[in-house]
């Protein structure tokens, strides 16, 4: 879509499939993000991008082909490294490539544009330019391009997230039918965000999923209504699982985290799930020896439950994140340096009975901290301050948020 006063060229909004890149969590757990035409999606499709120009002028006012134009002439060969012969012309497709005689203008045995616009080594070079948003809409231009696009390699540390309601299509008939996630294994996602599923959705996507049974190593439920079955059924049939994030799940059961935690599991994330108590914290603590990264939001657990950690974990866990568990006290720090001594992460966010006191047991016995965030810890004051200074020289970052 051009401008006639000044020539410039913006993206068109095309509908597509789109994937957002969110930026890390601190937690690690899920970076990215698959919508379906979200108005966020196509605000960012819409902006103009950084990337040098890839289109000549002819092809940019073309509206047959869904590739965003941009800013600067820049040809493919320049950025594959190879020199461009004097008088070559931009890399893209326009309407010179219908003619199978030679433009006057190239010079003779330079390589066509067309030869150009799918040459491999170039793509895998150029490609890498651009943001996930924009490599789905160029992966559907020509079956080359998709081709390089679905190598791995351009999706590492993207997270796909799907809905309960993009899982299935509509048939003419009415049923549901399964979606094909073939196009996640290519690209070779190992982790998933599902959003408000059930027990018969989870069932669905191992069964649907090719990746599922060993490939994936991180799963994300949220705001799903996933049992104590379903959740044994996920982690039975998931055996490459070791990351593990239920988020606003309120039907399984502290009985069900009893029966289903594997010792695998090195990372887990439990928030705003009604039913998690200081049971819950006994069965992490049992039964999971391997664990690294503990993030726990829940608002029933006592100073008891941090007591219930054994040896193996106070070796093995360096991040610990506690984040409006409105019950801890300084009894519970007090448990939590003697259980977990070798943290080196630790959130206290929103534990709002926590004092310069506690404040004071972490930094006398929490020597390896680099992070540590007091967030909204109303009853801590300048005299935590000191106790930090004085004692964790290894601190590299400090959150005071309210």
């Amino acid at each position: 879509m051009s401008n006639p006063r000044n020539g410039d060229t913006k993206p068109p909004c095309l509908p597509r499939n789109g994937l957002v890149k969110i930026p890390t969590q601190p937690n690690g757990l899920g970076s990215a993000s698959i919508t379906k035409g979200t108005p966020a999606v196509k605000n960012r499709l819409c902006q103009p991008s950084s990337v040098p120009a890839i289109l000549s002028p002819a092809l940019a006012h073309r509206s047959d082909l869904p590739i965003p134009s941009l800013a600067s002439p820049l040809s493919l060969a320049a950025l594959a490294g190879v020199s461009s012969p004097p008088g070559a012309s931009l890399v893209g497709l326009n309407t010179s490539e219908c003619s199978e005689q030679p433009s006057p203008e190239r010079l003779p045995g330079s390589p066509s544009e067309r030869q150009l616009a799918v040459d491999e080594k170039i793509l895998n070079r150029l490609f890498w330019y651009f943001s996930a948003c924009e490599k789905c809409v160029l992966a559907q231009v020509c079956k080359a391009w998709r081709r390089v696009l679905y190598q791995p390699k351009f999706w590492v540390g993207l997270t796909p997230v799907l809905h309960t309601k993009e899982l299935y299509n509509i048939l003419p008939g009415g049923e549901k039918e399964f979606v094909s996630l073939q196009g996640f294994a290519v690209r070779g996602f190992d982790g998933f965000c599902l959003v408000g599923v059930s027990d018969l959705d989870i069932c669905e996507f191992i069964d649907n999923y090719p990746l599922s049974k060993k490939g994936v190593k991180s799963m994300s439920l949220k705001r799903s209504t996933i049992t104590d079955a379903g959740l044994e059924v996920m982690l039975e049939q998931m055996q490459g699982v070791v990351r593990l994030e239920l988020s606003g799940c309120n039907d399984f059961t502290e009985a069900g985290l009893w029966s289903s935690l594997n010792a695998r599991i090195t990372a887990l994330s439990v928030s705003d799930c009604i039913n998690v108590a200081d049971d819950a914290i006994a069965a992490i603590s049992q039964l999971l020896p391997n664990l690294t990264e503990l993030n726990l939001q829940a608002y029933h657990v006592t100073d008891t439950a941090l007591a219930y950690f054994t040896a193996k974990q106070g070796y093995t866990t360096h991040t610990l994140r506690l984040n409006s568990c409105w019950e801890i006290t300084n009894h519970g720090v007090v448990n939590m340096v003697h259980s977990l001594p070798n943290l080196s992460v630790l959130s206290l966010s929103g534990c709002s009975k926590v004092t310069d006191d506690g404040v004071e047991l972490v930094a006398e016995n929490l020597r390896k901290l680099r992070s540590l965030d007091l967030s909204w810890c109303p009853r801590i004051t300048d005299m935590a301050l000191e106790y930090i200074a004085c004692d964790l020289h290894k601190l590299e970052e400090l959150v005071l948020d309210r």
